[in-house]
């Protein structure tokens, strides 16, 4: 039997329209093939069709065993600037909000912490937050901030504010390093971003100064289906 190819395009337009007008949120499931089957009358081919059209531009994601779910939007941050994750979560219009996961004062005394820049016996503190775009979690941050450099940020809780937001309005930075990676989530890490063990991860890795002092190393990781890192450049006289 052919199907006509009218309704292809109606399933399509069906689901799309759901999703576009918000009536089917990110992470929504998508009802499984047979029932989609069953609802249009038609073949599951034709059904797998529509899915995997939606799953191409970017509308959906299809899980093995899982099903399909409403893709999260797409967010994009620029290699070479420093700004506040809130705004990242805010562009995609989605409500934003920080959880505060751990906060302790100690000393620079691990490997880490020399590859990071900060000197034997400087006090650290050091941070893990969440941040989330709606319901899921958008970003994991682990953060150092020196207090040598930085020895207000002590009387911080960052119980409401988060560290990356502070630092930005609180201290000036003179010199900034990027290193961008892409990472398997371990366990923990998959558990804190509400995705599956292994999961692909974007991470982007900062280092800042001011006047030559380190000021703090941060370590944010993205789900790497959900973000994306852009630079742009000019080419030099």
């Amino acid at each position: 039997m052919t199907v006509p190819s009218s309704l292809h395009q109606r399933i399509l337009a069906d689901i799309g329209q759901k999703i576009v007008s918000g009536e089917w949120p990110p992470g929504h499931r998508i009802p499984f093939e047979h029932e989609l089957t069953e609802q249009y009358g038609c073949s599951r081919m034709t059904v797998n069709k529509a899915l995997t059209h939606l799953a191409k531009s970017g509308l959906i994601e299809r899980r093995k065993r899982s099903g399909s779910f409403v893709a999260r939007p797409r967010s994009q941050a620029a290699v070479l600037e420093i700004h506040d994750i809130r705004t990242e979560v805010e562009a995609l219009g989605l409500p934003y909000r920080y959880s505060l996961s751990s906060l302790t004062q100690r000393l620079a005394e691990t490997p880490q912490d020399a590859t990071a820049g900060f000197s034997n016996a400087v006090p650290l503190l050091d941070i893990a937050c969440r941040h989330f775009a709606g319901d899921a979690p958008f970003c994991l941050e682990e953060r150092l901030i020196s207090l040598e450099a930085v020895p207000e940020a002590a009387d911080q809780s960052f119980a409401d504010t988060a560290p990356g937001a502070w630092l930005i309005s609180h201290v000036p930075w003179s010199t900034a390093e990027h290193t961008i990676r892409a990472v398997a989530a371990d366990r923990a890490t998959a558990r804190l971003l509400d995705v599956p063990p292994n999961t692909a991860c974007l991470v982007v890795e900062r280092r800042t100064w001011s006047g030559g002092l380190p000021v703090t190393r941060v370590r944010l990781t993205y789900p790497g289906t959900s973000h994306a890192v852009v630079a742009r450049f000019t080419p030099e006289g």
